[in-house]
């Protein structure tokens, strides 16, 4: 869409009318929406370079509907469209965009971000909801789905320059443009141009603990390229008063922690030389790292992991299984081994032919194993974070963006074997991980040669949540269920790999440049360290080590409050440290494993909350009754639709039409049920659907039997914000309906 008369923000919509098609015969869409006759050839010419294998035919009507006419393959017979089509037709990139498709951890992050934890599935996603002032919707990840850095700016501070820098470094890097589109298929979308998103506070308008949690609560839309924000809490007045600081917030399914400290290095230069970044565009960018990606060569990796894949009954959660904590949001504490213990502990490792990497491993496999309350040798599972930057693409160090990948490592944990043993074999295993640093747990899943067994009462990983739609209140006063109960889209999913289960990490030091600080100490400026503030975990806990400036160890502990309550956190924590700290004693070979875990004899276990089932779903409910002999309008409901976009459509509809919603997962029952709804000659069945709505409400239509009598059609949108999505879905559904009489 290129118009200057499209409006920002706005949504396409596409009206299909399914019919019997002759054998070579086009597909026929009509667009809707904001589209003048330039941006509809637009469309239509990029739908012609990308799917070779379709005709292309437009006519253009009149400004906001054109006719688009897509013919198969013949000698294919392809009756329905591809996802990558449909997502090109109803989610255009932008002038001078890109697109790529988003694989592996960061479409497990990006799925995390479109179904929130904790929502019921028992109504339908998007039918309620509460909106921000931005709309809320498409995507809006609040909460745990976002990462906090923060730090003192030492020396004078520019607010001009500053922002410049900034900008020059989202002009000069392409993760910092873009966005993500998950209308039919999960992409990244990357924009010719953005603009850094810089807000400056007072400290007389708003607190530093103030600001964390507005920040926090304000999350990102997935939608709109720029998912990383600054936000600079001016100095207090006054002598001795607390120096300015920055607080930088991204978002993790799009950025890694080394990726942001690769921008903070590139902001530093540009602020160093006055605002301006020299040099152009990053090469390598994702677009290089997306082309050696999908170059690989899976054949040694699937053999790895037929292998490789953690056994049903390996440990995964470092608690016993406990009730409801009463606590929510994400928790963090931080605890430094001195410089002294940190360098006896990197020694003890060393002279066993090890890291201190090792040495965490070793540690956390122990909890997990004390946790399941076993006797005898025990599987045990976590996942570790590997950067993935130390692969055969020059320069990939330098990319930022999300290119680490936790990958579970599993090693047998027996009392009675030697400690060295046990560190001998956590360092092994990761050496085999550090081979496949691209791989993920979506691939480890595709590739695992079984599925996964339910876990055990004492050991095992918890169910992740459920793949099907986050839900909210129905909308309307006759809403309620008038089918049966179905299973949800991620029902009796197992845990694999380390999924539902904890996370190790060591980060690596980034520091900047012995050349770059002495520029900016010219200038009267320390770089000071970033540090975090309580983030998004991506499980229930994620343990992360670094070294200190002052080459002490710290550890912090990222939690989910509803899992694991700030009590047995910090106990867990407090083991951890402790075991850690003891390691250096056991020198002897014959050490044995049992014998460390003999520290934490009197120790309680911490507790963490038994994983909670998801809740049925209903294969249909009806959201207003309207009139018994009217149109029925069917809501199609699946994970990513914009938030709250349902609800607005509902309360604005003025038709005598009976509303109603189905989940768009197949379940048996919810054809039929949806066309009950529309009995007698000539009325009409309008299934439709916002962003992913509308793929599932186009895939249930080609399932759909032809019942006599009934026509029917289908209305999908691409993703905006709540108000869009909704405006345009109505836009598309007041097309089709019957005309009264």
């Amino acid at each position: 869409m290129s118009s200057r008369d499209v409006p920002q923000g706005a949504v396409l919509a596409v009206v299909h009318e399914p019919v019997a098609l002759s054998p070579g015969g086009p597909l026929v869409l009509e667009l809707r929406g904001p589209l003048g006759p330039a941006d509809a050839e637009t469309v239509a010419a990029r739908l012609a370079q990308r799917h070779r294998a379709f005709g292309v035919a437009l006519d253009s009507h009149r400004p906001g509907h054109h006719t688009l006419r897509l013919t198969p393959p013949a000698a294919g017979g392809v009756a329905a469209l591809p996802a990558d089509l449909l997502a090109d037709l109803l989610a255009p990139p932008p002038p001078g965009g890109e697109v790529l498709p988003v694989t592996g951890h960061q479409q497990t992050l990006l799925r995390a971000a479109l179904t929130p934890a904790g929502t019921s599935t028992s109504t339908p996603a998007g039918t309620s909801g509460s909106s921000d002032g931005d709309g809320g919707g498409g995507g809006s990840s609040v909460g745990g789905g976002v990462e906090q850095l923060y730090w003192d700016w030492s020396g004078p501070l520019d607010v001009v320059r500053f922002a410049a820098a900034w900008q020059s470094v989202v002009d000069r890097e392409c993760v910092l443009r873009a966005c993500f589109d998950w209308v039919a298929a999960p992409r990244l979308v990357l924009h010719a141009r953005a603009g850094a998103d810089i807000a400056v506070c007072s400290p007389a308008a708003v607190t530093w603990p103030q600001l964390l949690r507005r920040d926090r609560a304000r999350g990102f839309a997935l939608h709109r390229p720029g998912l990383l924000r600054l936000t600079l809490l001016e100095a207090e007045p006054g002598a001795g008063a607390a120096p300015p600081r920055v607080l930088l917030t991204y978002h993790p399914a799009l950025l890694d922690e080394r990726g942001v400290h690769l921008l903070l290095r590139e902001f530093y230069r540009a602020y160093a030389g006055g605002g301006v970044l020299p040099g152009g565009e990053r090469r390598p960018d994702l677009r290089d790292h997306a082309r050696w990606l999908a170059g690989q060569d899976t054949t040694a990796a699937r053999q790895f992991w037929a292998r490789a894949v953690p056994p049903p009954r390996a440990a995964t959660r470092p608690g016993r299984p406990g009730g409801a904590t009463g606590q929510s949001g994400p928790g963090l504490l931080h605890t430094r081994l001195r410089a002294p213990e940190t360098f006896r502990l990197r020694s003890w490792a060393a002279l066993r032919g090890a890291a201190e990497s090792s040495a965490l491993h070793l540690v956390w496999a122990l909890l997990l194993y004390r946790a399941a309350g076993v006797a005898g040798p025990l599987p045990v599972s976590f996942g570790v974070q590997l950067s993935g930057r130390d692969i055969a693409l020059p320069g990939a160090a330098g990319i930022p963006g999300l290119l680490d990948s936790p990958l579970p490592m599993t090693v047998t944990v027996d009392p009675a074997a030697p400690l060295a043993d046990l560190l001998h074999q956590v360092r092994d295993t990761l050496l085999d991980l550090a081979a496949y640093p691209w791989a993920s747990t979506e691939t480890i899943r595709a590739w695992a040669p079984r599925p996964p067994a339910a876990p055990g009462p004492a050991a095992g990983p918890a169910p992740g949540p459920a793949a099907g739609p986050a839900a909210g209140p129905a909308a309307g006063p006759a809403a309620g269920p008038v089918a049966g109960p179905v299973a949800g889209a991620g029902a009796g999913a197992g845990a694999v790999c380390g999924a539902g289960g904890t996370l190790v990490r060591f980060d690596g030091p980034l520091v900047l440049p012995k050349v770059l600080r002495s520029e900016l100490a010219a200038q009267g400026v320390h770089a000071d360290t970033p540090r975090s503030a309580a983030g998004a975990t991506g499980g229930p806990l994620t343990l992360a080590a670094r070294h200190d400036s002052a080459g002490g160890l710290v550890l912090g502990l990222f939690h989910d409050r509803a899992q694991l309550a700030d009590e047995d956190a910090a106990a867990l924590h407090s083991q951890c440290v402790r075991l850690l700290r003891a390691l250096p004693d056991y020198r002897q070979a014959q050490a044995s494993v049992g014998a460390l875990l003999e520290l934490l004899a009197r120790a309680a276990i911490p507790r963490m909350a038994r994983p909670v089932p998801p809740a049925p779903q209903h294969a249909l409910t009806v959201l207003r009754p309207g009139h018994p002999h009217a149109d029925v309008i069917c809501l199609v409901t699946a994970p990513g639709v914009p938030a709250g976009s349902y609800d607005l459509f509902v309360r604005g509809h003025r038709g005598p039409e009976r509303i109603v919603a189905v989940h768009g997962d197949g379940a048996p029952g919810v054809l039929p049920a949806a066309l009950d709804q529309a009995p007698g000659p000539g009325r009409r069945l309008v299934l439709c659907g916002c962003g992913p709505g509308g793929r599932a409400a186009y895939e249930l239509a080609q399932r759909t039997p032809h019942a006599p009598g009934t026509a029917l059609a289908v209305v999908m949108t691409g993703i905006g914000d709540a108000a869009a999505s909704a405006s345009a879905l109505a836009r598309g559904v007041r097309s089709v309906l019957t005309p009264p009489p």
